[in-house]
């Protein structure tokens, strides 16, 4: 049985046929899920991996600013 991680409905689909990466959307709540893991089985929202991905980038940026300012000193 696998849940949504947003609205925790059940999504009917067989555990089996996922893949680690796989993308599949909530029939109650329509979220896009992306499948994180498969032992245990993980679904991750889209929405948090996205803003996971542009922490990242933000953090990024901000050690490649740091390092052009120290350059110019």
């Amino acid at each position: 049985m696998v849940k949504c991680p947003v609205c925790d409905a059940v999504i009917d689909v067989e555990e089996d046929d996922l893949d680690e990466g796989e993308t599949l959307s909530c029939d109650e709540c329509g979220a896009e899920l992306r499948v994180g893991g498969l032992d245990p089985l993980e679904l991750v929202a889209l929405e948090e991996d996205e803003d996971d991905e542009e922490a990242l980038d933000y953090d990024e940026d901000e050690e490649e600013e740091e390092e052009e300012d120290e350059t110019w000193k």
